[in-house]
């Protein structure tokens, strides 16, 4: 399949926002398509960097959560990125499998079941159940159930943008995975 908006080329980077070039926005081709839309990307930058670096959720809560969301999208961009974040974690390979299993397959009562039923809620339904919101902030506190959320909505976002134009993979991340 073609890029139907390829990622923006070092030469094609908008003027405006070369200040993101040589930080996260030009390593990823994913914010390389995004940069299609300069006030986007500009604006992005805070709520990436509160999601992927001050989160109230750890690294590998994060990861759990993002792992859902990209299975959940059939996403295999953001799958194979955060499979190889969440190696970098610390995540085994069965805790990364698991997002990608039927709930009835999860650890009954575990942290990872919770966090994956909450996103399966905000993607089926639009929001937390009662129960499972006692729950997450018992287990996270309230601060990091909002986090969940944040995380969800963004990969979300960003798994509308790697679908919609088939964002390739970079060649290091495909061969992390073997492939």
């Amino acid at each position: 399949m073609t890029d139907l908006l390829p990622p923006l080329t070092d030469a094609e980077w908008p003027g405006e926002i070369a200040h993101l070039l040589p930080g996260f926005a030009g390593r990823l081709n994913v914010y390389r398509v995004m940069a299609h839309n300069p006030a986007l990307l500009a604006a992005w930058e805070r709520l990436r960097n509160h999601v992927v670096l001050e989160s109230a959720l750890t690294p590998q809560q994060s990861e759990v959560v993002i792992l859902r969301t990209g299975h959940r999208w059939e996403a295999p961009y953001e799958w194979a990125h955060h499979v190889v974040r969440g190696r970098a974690t610390g995540l085994s390979e069965a805790r990364i499998d698991s997002a990608r299993q039927d709930p009835a397959a999860w650890e009954a009562g575990s942290e990872d079941a919770a966090l994956m039923g909450a996103v399966d809620s905000l993607l089926d339904h639009g929001k937390l159940s009662a129960g499972q919101l006692a729950d997450l902030q018992a287990r996270i506190g309230t601060t990091a159930v909002i986090d969940v959320m944040a995380t969800v909505g963004m990969y979300t976002t960003l798994a509308f943008l790697v679908q919609t134009f088939a964002t390739p993979i970079e060649p290091e991340i495909a061969a992390q995975l073997g492939g």
